[in-house]
């Protein structure tokens, strides 16, 4: 990475709980510049403005998510525990005090009238999310783990609905409790549907 690169993943890096906890317009240039302690040409020479500097704040905190849990969902070999697995990183991670919650709920409650660009971006961010538990359900499907009844178009979308109302209840009512059940209700879901 030259100077110019590790000073861009710098700001990015400052900018990202801000962004994700105050939301893109309660977000100022000024909490960035005072996150990071450069001047206004330090950021603005990097990033050429606050949408910008949003789109890779919400790119960086959607991979940082996407690998480690990636990381915890390889490290075990069943399709019910890949499920498992995904589920409770997915809902640990965001429901961390210091995290400001899930990225996608908050950039896209946002942006959807508003920012059709991140509004694009932040749909991608759930097709992903969603084929990732569709691809785990077809995978067991195949190796015969998982029954062919289980719809795994309608888990994915499902699973993704009930996280991030989960998430949402959860953190208006400062409750982690909402959020547990609804992760045991999906768990119960899919051991209907093993093999």
């Amino acid at each position: 990475m030259t100077k110019a690169e590790r000073t861009r993943q710098f700001i990015i890096e400052k900018a990202a709980p801000i962004f994700n906890q105050k939301g893109i317009a309660g977000t100022s240039m000024s909490d960035v510049m005072e996150a990071t302690k450069l001047a206004k040409g330090g950021v603005y020479g990097n990033f050429e403005s606050k949408e910008a500097l949003c789109l890779e704040v919400f790119a960086y905190l959607s991979k940082l998510t996407q690998d480690e849990i990636t990381l915890k969902v390889n490290a075990v070999d069943t399709a019910k525990d890949k499920l498992y697995v995904l589920l409770d990183s997915y809902a640990h991670r965001v429901l961390k005090e210091n995290y400001g919650g899930c990225p996608i709920l908050n950039f896209g409650a946002e942006a959807d009238d508003t920012n059709p660009l991140m509004k694009q971006k932040v749909n991608e961010a759930i097709i992903r999310f969603k084929n990732r538990f569709s691809k785990i359900i077809t995978d067991g499907q195949a190796s015969g783990e998982l029954s062919e009844k289980f719809d795994a178009e309608l888990f994915g979308l499902k699973a993704f609905t009930m996280i991030e109302g989960g998430i949402l209840i959860s953190k208006v009512q400062n409750n982690p409790g909402h959020m547990h059940t609804i992760i045991a209700l999906l768990k119960k879901e899919i051991d209907q549907f093993i093999n």
